[in-house]
């Protein structure tokens, strides 16, 4: 059966932003200071990029099929 709606477009998404995250992760540099502007600059991006996709699967799922509390459940729940 085929995924509706933008799932297959999310999907693959979050699949091949990883992946450019994995491989720029193993490009990093040796050097201390010049690892940590790498990180800044180029991986803290990617990692931006990956999470837009995965915030958006995550609004995609059906609420009672979540395994686990949302973000917002964990911050928000104490105030009900």
């Amino acid at each position: 059966q085929a995924l509706a709606g933008e799932r297959p477009q999310v999907y693959t998404s979050i699949k091949e932003e990883s992946d450019k995250l994995k491989d720029l992760f193993d490009k990093k540099p040796h050097d201390v200071r010049e690892e940590a502007k790498y990180l800044c600059d180029i991986i803290k991006p990617q990692m931006l990029k990956v999470r837009e996709f995965v915030d958006k699967a995550e609004g995609l799922l059906e609420k009672g099929l979540y395994p686990y509390p949302t973000y917002e459940t964990m911050l928000y729940s104490h105030h009900s």
